[in-house]
């Protein structure tokens, strides 16, 4: 039995500006406010959409 991966992100600029779809990508990914951080499994779809809004979280 195998543990699964888990990828920690935190959103480190403001989405205030940003694209809709990109704002949508964040609250998808469960990220409210600034420095705020969410645990989610590391699966192709999730690493795609923080690949989309790169430039907004830190992957820890």
């Amino acid at each position: 039995m195998s543990e699964k991966k888990t990828v920690t992100v935190k959103l480190v600029r403001s989405p205030i500006g940003t694209r809709v779809d990109h704002r949508a990508t964040v609250r998808g990914l469960g990220l409210r406010g600034m420095n705020s951080t969410s645990v989610l499994e590391d699966t192709p779809a999730v690493r795609g959409m923080i690949n989309k809004i790169s430039y907004m979280v830190v992957v820890l």
